[in-house]
Order: C-alpha cells, then sequence, then structure tokens
C-alpha cells in the first residue's frame, strides 16, 4: 500500500510540474551560473556541480546529487563530512572503534562496515580530483571548503571502482588573484576550542600566479570518562595545513598545486556497556535471567556500568585508546584547452598512517590488549581526461585513463591479558553448571585451577563421560593462558588499478540528451603476510580436544565443551597454530557503465531515466581469523568484487526561488561484500540469494543452508527521494529532503560460492540491512535580514534530520537496534557590513537526543544473541554489548573576521 501512494504521489507530480513550469517560463528563465555578493543569501543562484566531470549547474544534471555550499556546511556547524548527515537524507555516515579508520559512509542504506583495512568503501571519498583509500580520512578537519557534492547510485563510469553506492565529491576553496584573509575563534562545552585562518591573493601583482594558505587547529576534552583513571576518552586533537598555488599563464592554461598535512593524536575510541540479561529457551519458554557474564565480571573485580548514556567507562590502567594519524600528500591538476578539445591531468601522492592502542575488551579486567595496530597507505593516482565538441557541437565526448598503485601496511599485536584464562574458564565452567542445574555460586571457584569447584567431580564426571580427563585438563590448560598471542602480525597488500573510461552525451534535441558511457577497469592485488604469535596452549588444546569434539559417541555436554575450550584457547586463530609467511594475488577484470535518456518538456524541468553498472573490487580480509587451521592459505581470505545494477527515473524542477529533485531507484547487489565483527575479529562473506530452496547442513542453523544450484542478487534496495528549497526573499531558505529507502536481504541467503553462511548471520534472510533506516527527513530554515542601513545582518538558522529506528549490527542482533531519532542544530548571529566581522552563537544536538552509532558485541565476553534463541536457533544467549554513543549536546560561540 505504501508504495503504491509513494508512486501515485510521484506520478502526479511528473504531471502537474510540466503544466507549473511552463506558467512560470518567461517569470523564470533557466538557472545560469551566477555569483554571490554579500547582500544576502545566495542559495538562489545556480549552484554548479561537476558530477560529470564538466561544469554545470545541477538542475541540468541527470544524476540523483546533492550539492553543500561552504555557507550550508558554516550554518549547520559541519568541519568534517559527518556533518552532511544533517542536509543528505540519503547519505549515513558513522564511526566506531575509530573515526581515523572506522569512518564509514552509507548511500541509500548500502555502505561497507568500517574498521578492516582490507575493505574498501561502498561510497568512494574525492578530495580536489583525488581518491582517498578509506572514508575515515575524511572524518577530520577539511579546511576551506567551496561545495560539497554527494552523488546517489553508482559512479564508476567516471569514478571507477568503489563507488557502487555513491561518491563524496569534496572541492576546497581555490587560489585567488584578490588578496583576501579569514580567520575564526570558536569555544563551546567540553573546553573545545577550534582556530581557523587563511590567506589568499597574487605574487606581487602578477594576473597569472596566486596562492592560497589555509590552517585548522581544533582541541577538546572526550565525553567518556573513565571511572578507574579518571582519564577521559574520545577528545580530539588535530590539525591541518593546506597550501596550494595557481598558475595561469594563459585563458587556455591553468596548473593548480596542492600540498596538505594534518595530524591527529586522540585517545579515541571507548565505548560504553549496554544493559545486559541472559536469554534461555527452559522447555520451550524464552526467559530472561540476569547476566551470567556481567556476574561473572563483578565477581572478578570488573567495573561495569549499566547505563550507556552516563558517559562512564571502566579501563584497563596501563591500557587506552590512543589514535595517533598523520596524513600528507601532494597533487597536481593541469587543465589545458587546445580549443577543439580540453586535456585534463590530475597526479596525486598520498601517505596515511595510523598508529593505535586499544583496550579491545573494553573493561577494567585485563582480558584482551592491544598495543601497536598500525596501518599505512601509500598510494599514487594519475588520471587523463580528454573532453570535447562534435557533430556541430551536438556531441560532448569525453575519454580517459586512470591509473593507481597503493601499498598498504598493517601491523598488529592482539594478545590476551593477564585475567583472560581465569575468565574463560569461569565462563566456560558457569555455562556448563548450567546445563546441569547446578548454581554457578556452587559451580565456580576462581582460586582452583579450572575454576571449577573440586567437590563436583562426582556430579560432573558421569554428564562428561570417558572425556571428562581430556576436558578438565582442558580446562587448566585455559585457566593458564594469560599475557600471550600475537607477538606481530604484519601484512602487505600491494593493489595496482588502471581503468580506460568514456563518457559521452549526444544532444538529439535541443531539449533530448542521451548519455553512454562505459568504463573497463583492471585491478590486481597480492597479498604478503606474514603471523607471529607465541601461544602454544592452543596447539595443546586444539591436539587434546579436537578428538572429543569430533566424537559422536561422546556425550552432547562434552562435545560442546570440547569445542568451546579450543574456541576461546585459539580465539581468533591467535596460536602458533597457523604461524608463517604465505603469499597470494587476485586480480579482476570488470566493466561498468551507463545509459541515461533526459528530457526537458521546458526549460526549467529536467526529466531522465537511467541504468548504470557498478561493482566494488574484490580483495583480502586482513584478518587471521580467515585462515583454516588445517589446511592453512591465504586464498582463504579473498572475497569476491560486489556488483550492482541500478535503476533510476527522476526529475529536477529549477524556478529560481523553488527547486524540486525527484528520484525512484531500484539496485540490486550481487556479491554483496557483508563484513560482521563477532566480538574478536571480522569475518567478511559475499552475500547471494539462491534461486531454489537451500539444502539443510549439519550443525547450521535451520534458517542457512548451502546452494547447489544458481544465485541471484541477495541485495535489493529501491525507494524514492525527494529534495526542495524555496527561496522567497534573497534573505529566506528553506530546504526539505525526504528518503524512503527499503534496503532488504532477500530470503535464501548463502556466502561465496553456495556455502552456508555463519550460523552468527541467520537473522538476515528477509530483514533491512544495518545502519539503514527506511525513512529519513531533513529540514533547514535559514533567515539572514538586513538590520541596519549601514549592511548589518542577523542570522537565525536552523536543521533537522528525523530517522526511522533501525538495526546497526551487521548480524542484525535485536539487542543492536536503535529507536527512531531526531536530531536538532540551531545557529544565531550577527554579521557585520561586507562580512568584515561576525559573532554566532550555535548548539548542536540542541535538544541532546541520547543515541547511538553502533553497538557490536563485546569480545570475548558471552556468545549468542536473544533473537537466535526467539527464533529456535540456539538455545542460550548470555552474550554482552558494547555501545559507541553519537555526540551529546554541544553548544559554543565563535567569532569571524574576513580582511
Amino acid at each position: 500500500m505504501r508504495k503504491s501512494v509513494w508512486l501515485g504521489c510521484v506520478s502526479a507530480l511528473c504531471a502537474i510540474v510540466p503544466a507549473q513550469a511552463q506558467d512560470q517560463q518567461s517569470s523564470f528563465p533557466p538557472a545560469t551560473p551566477e555569483s554571490s555578493d554579500d547582500t544576502g543569501y545566495d542559495a538562489v543562484d545556480a549552484i554548479v556541480v561537476t558530477a560529470t566531470k564538466r561544469a554545470q549547474s545541477i538542475s541540468d544534471v541527470p544524476i540523483a546529487v546533492s550539492a553543500v555550499t561552504a555557507d550550508q556546511l558554516q550554518n549547520t556547524g559541519a568541519v568534517d563530512i559527518r556533518g552532511l548527515n544533517q542536509i543528505s537524507p540519503s547519505l549515513l555516515i558513522s564511526s566506531t572503534s575509530s573515526e581515523a579508520v572506522g569512518g564509514v559512509a552509507r548511500i541509500r542504506g548500502i555502505g561497507t562496515v568500517g574498521d578492516n583495512p582490507g575493505l574498501e568503501s561502498s561510497v568512494a571519498t574525492f578530495i580536489d580530483g583525488v581518491y582517498r583509500s578509506r572514508s575515515g580520512v575524511a572524518l577530520s578537519e577539511l579546511g576551506e571548503v567551496e561545495r560539497i557534492e554527494v552523488l546517489r547510485g553508482p559512479q564508476g563510469t567516471l569514478f571507477g571502482r568503489n563507488t557502487s553506492a555513491g561518491l563524496i565529491n569534496i572541492i576546497t576553496r581555490k587560489p585567488e588573484y584578490e588578496a583576501l584573509g579569514n580567520a575564526e575563534l570558536t569555544y563551546g562545552n567540553y573546553d573545545y576550542w577550534r582556530a581557523a585562518a587563511g590567506v589568499t591573493g597574487p605574487f606581487g601583482t602578477s594576473q597569472t600566479l596566486a596562492y592560497r594558505l589555509d590552517g585548522v587547529y581544533t582541541k577538546r576534552d572526550g565525553f567518556l570518562r573513565d571511572v578507574i583513571s579518571g582519564r577521559r576518552f574520545n577528545d580530539r586533537d588535530r590539525w591541518l595545513a593546506r597550501g596550494q598555488l595557481l598558475f595561469e599563464p594563459t585563458s587556455d592554461l591553468s596548473v593548480r598545486l596542492i600540498a596538505d598535512y594534518a595530524k591527529r593524536n586522540e585517545d579515541c575510541c571507548a565505548a560504553v556497556i549496554q544493559p545486559a540479561s541472559d536469554t534461555v529457551n527452559v522447555g520451550g519458554a524464552i526467559v530472561t535471567q540476569p547476566s551470567s557474564v556481567l556476574a561473572l565480571q563483578r565477581a572478578l573485580g570488573g567495573v561495569v556500568l549499566q547505563d550507556p548514556y552516563d558517559r562512564q567507562v571502566s579501563v584497563t590502567p596501563d591500557l587506552g585508546y590512543r589514535s595517533d594519524v598523520r596524513d600528507w600528500g601532494v597533487s597536481g591538476e593541469l587543465n589545458w584547452d587546445f580549443g577543439w578539445a580540453e586535456l585534463t591531468s590530475i597526479t596525486a601522492w598520498r601517505d596515511w598512517e595510523s598508529k593505535r592502542g586499544q583496550d579491545p575488551d573494553f573493561s577494567n579486567l585485563d582480558l584482551l590488549r592491544r598495543t601497536a595496530y598500525n596501518q599505512r597507505f601509500k598510494t599514487f593516482t594519475q588520471e587523463l581526461r580528454l573532453q570535447g565538441r562534435a557533430l556541430d557541437n551536438r556531441l560532448d565526448w569525453l575519454v580517459g585513463a586512470y591509473y593507481s598503485n597503493e601499498t598498504l601496511r598493517l601491523t598488529d599485536d592482539l594478545g590476551f591479558g593477564n585475567d583472560y584464562g581465569l575468565f574463560q574458564s569461569c565462563q566456560v565452567v558457569g555455562q556448563a553448571a548450567a546445563r546441569l542445574s547446578i548454581p554457578a555460586s556452587v559451580a565456580l571457584q576462581p582460586a582452583a585451577p579450572g575454576c571449577l569447584n573440586p567437590a563436583l567431580g562426582g556430579a560432573v564426571g558421569p554428564a562428561l563421560g570417558a572425556s571428562a580427563p581430556a576436558l578438565l585438563g582442558g580446562l587448566a590448560r585455559l585457566y593458564g593462558i594469560a599475557d600471550v598471542g600475537v607477538t606481530g602480525d604484519r601484512l602487505r597488500q600491494k593493489s595496482e588499478n588502471f581503468a580506460f573510461f568514456t563518457h559521452n552525451v549526444f544532444n538529439v534535441t535541443d531539449r533530448l540528451a542521451v548519455t553512454v558511457g562505459a568504463r573497463w577497469t583492471h585491478d590486481k592485488k597480492k597479498l604478503d603476510a606474514t603471523f607471529l604469535s607465541d601461544n602454544s596452549a592452543c596447539d595443546a588444546q586444539r591436539a587434546a580436544l579436537a578428538g572429543v569434539r569430533d566424537n559422536p559417541a561422546a556425550t552432547p555436554l562434552a562435545r560442546e565443551l570440547a569445542g568451546d575450550l579450543i574456541t576461546l584457547s585459539c580465539l581468533s586463530n591467535i596460536g602458533t597454530t597457523v604461524d608463517g609467511d604465505y603469499s597470494d594475488s587476485q586480480s579482476d577484470n570488470e566493466w561498468s557503465g551507463t545509459l541515461v535518456l533526459s528530457y526537458k518538456p521546458v526549460d526549467a524541468l529536467l526529466t531522465y531515466a537511467s541504468y548504470s553498472k557498478g561493482y566494488k573490487a574484490g580483495g583480502y580480509n586482513l584478518d587471521r581469523s580467515g585462515l583454516n587451521p588445517d589446511s592453512i592459505s591465504v586464498a582463504d581470505l579473498r572475497f569476491a568484487p560486489e556488483k550492482v545494477d541500478a535503476y533510476e527515473l527522476g526529475l529536477k524542477l529549477d524556478l529560481r526561488r523553488f527547486r524540486l529533485s525527484a528520484a525512484l531507484f531500484y539496485q540490486k547487489f550481487e556479491q554483496f561484500q557483508l563484513n560482521t565483527f563477532n566480538g574478536i575479529s571480522f569475518v567478511v562473506e559475499n552475500v547471494q540469494s539462491c534461486k531454489e530452496a537451500l539444502t539443510p547442513v549439519a550443525g547450521v542453523s535451520p534458517n542457512l543452508g548451502s546452494c547447489s544450484g544458481g544465485t541471484r542478487p541477495g541485495v535489493i534496495s529501491k525507494g524514492i527521494e525527494l529534495e526542495a528549497g524555496l527561496f522567497p526573499t534573497d534573505d529566506v531558505a528553506v530546504t526539505a529532503g525526504f528518503t524512503h529507502a527499503d534496503t532488504e536481504y532477500r530470503s535464501r541467503l548463502v556466502g561465496s560460492g553456495g556455502r552456508p553462511l555463519p550460523d552468527a548471520l541467520a537473522l538476515l534472510p528477509g530483514q533491512q540491512l544495518s545502519n539503514a533506516p527506511e525513512y529519513v527527513v531533513t529540514t533547514g530554515f535559514t533567515y539572514t535580514p538586513e538590520i541596519n542601513a549601514m549592511g548589518m545582518r542577523a542570522l537565525f538558522h536552523a536543521d533537522m534530520r528525523y530517522m526511522s529506528d533501525f538495526d546497526t549490527g551487521s548480524d542484525l542482533f535485536p539487542e543492536k537496534r536503535q529507536d527512531s531519532v531526531t536530531t536538532l542544530n540551531a545557529r544565531i548571529g550577527l554579521t557585520g557590513p561586507g562580512k568584515v566581522w561576525s559573532l554566532e552563537f550555535w548548539g548542536q544536538n540542541l535538544l541532546n537526543v541520547d543515541y547511538t552509532q553502533t553497538i557490536a558485541n563485546a569480545p570475548g565476553q558471552g556468545t549468542g544473541s536473544a533473537g537466535l534463541v526467539q527464533r529456535g536457533y540456539a538455545d542460550s544467549a548470555t552474550q554482552m554489548f558494547i555501545n559507541f554513543p553519537a555526540e551529546p549536546r554541544t553548544y559554543g560561540v565563535t567569532v569571524r573576521t574576513t580582511f
């Protein structure tokens, strides 16, 4: 019913708008790029975008694209791309255990779960035409920005791989030939300081060589407080410097050189603990009980706080969440007009490095520790484009080539802390005692080897049968694990990519155009990996207990305990079994393309229908957990390319004082790259849907199975987008956006090659994707009235974003669900004549709404989900969860000057 209503509304709109546009044609001619001045709000001027690698008015581009100007960014308080959430309804940007590494952008509900460096983003980020390897690199200060474009849907023809969901295109301010300067200073709560300054102008009296220098420094206290040490986490301490030269010796030739350097030294990101409970199936009845893991943690000295929005955490004293990032690069853009065609060349070198330390169990118990989780990307890119016109200007043609070379280095030292063996052996004993109806207070004895009360031998022995000696010995070995683990995993991934592309617009008539584009891409990755650890107890445990786990004659409890003991001793393959040196390589050759039919029934209205094909490159899951210890090959870490076929119907109405864009979209994702965090490591699966009934597999959830027949795309995203702007006067702007995105998994899901998905993903079939709210509404209001004859103006601005409820976990556990949420920002201020000075008071998340970015499994602390138990896929769920909360209310004052 809802779908038919939306389709009916859009159909009616398409029928009504042309008539209205025809009536308005004489009053509002087609919008053309105009420069703004200081007399009022400049949103009525046409916004020029480069979404098709050509400068065009946004209303003439047959693509679903949002353009955010510098004024809009400033008014909403955006200093990084996360601020776009308030303005672009189809976009969602969030972060988890690291803003620098784990930043994730999603468009229309599609994105790549962060924190896994082997996965490239579904939403690419470009800054001044240069591709950035991961979305997280743009979760930093952007400096002076001219505009940001958000392109929705696959953009593989012009922008290449890893734009299967869309892209964020950031354009910074260029140097100017007039000497100008700007500066601002901000202070806010949490002792927030931000200083920014910039100067631009010519060299001497030259009108051919200009420069620009920009710098930003930000510092703020953390939002979370450690109750153990008093330290604060999730703070900010970052700066950015950017220098540019613009050389224009003739009207036909320009060269722009850019160099930038950024650093951050922060303690980010800690997480709070969600309220915990156990869910148990008792004789067919689903019962909720106090959390057994929570009780165990507290019994062993853990400080577990159960109100996540008190924003208090407990951290192992000698650990933290250090996040040191260094990012620098240089680029050069050349534009040379030969008359018959224009050549564009963009050459860039980027060097990005992150050094992190982490208390990975997010508790003050010393369960897991990580002191040197480091990543470094070195990237060289080169793009060449040649664009011209032919056939009496009816054909606008473009051909190009692209090359990139990237080296990724990753080191890790994840290991078991001093409390790990004690905690996990007590956890195993507690779970076994529950199966035998023995109170945990009776069964647990932390001072005893294995944490098992020796007096219970008579009760436990019969339940374990002949396997009792092996299991009790395994329990003792687990009890003794401490201060061992990964000592220095080193992975080096070399990526090489080249492509050839063409994008051509043929104007059949003055109002009808056909766009045809294609791109061929070759992508090759080579992985060299060295795995080193000192957990020899894992080898002994596996050798001693594998026979029990795989022995059908053993009692069910014995087999279950043997499996638990092996898993916990060798958690995430943290053992010498998989140690060694390995190499592997893979390559993809893929086509992407687009076909667009666009028609302007009147000058003010553009309609279009499009098909586009995109893809995201395959690669390696850079995590030793994916190795098979019985047959070790790093080829097991491979995942296949993700492909998408997208269809879109759209319209754009530009009446100058009123603008409207609408799009209906339907997208099918084949080999969808799903990245799941299971509490300790990342699991990457290419999700498909089986065309026929699944074949049941022993030991796999009844909702899952293997596929012996053909497969089809496993993810469908469809819906409608509306964006509108009303500008009744030069100093009033009202904007609104609405997205309905039905982004779902199909039924009968399987992994790559038709293999069964892991049991933890049993809740996926037929459900909405994670971090994909079905409904999003954004609104904005800006009023800049003149308040005296001297040109002084006031500023009143507010913007709002509403999101319907959604699950934040890629496994769709119901414990990770976020209810619908509405956030509000506001800003008021005064501006002097000519914008020489301004004073503004602002508030972000003004209503102080408590909500989460992501909820994840607490590492090594319980298993399962209430959702699995409720559906009959598991007998019990004891998993605890961590929460990465969004920012609370912030407020402050900003002063600016221009000179």
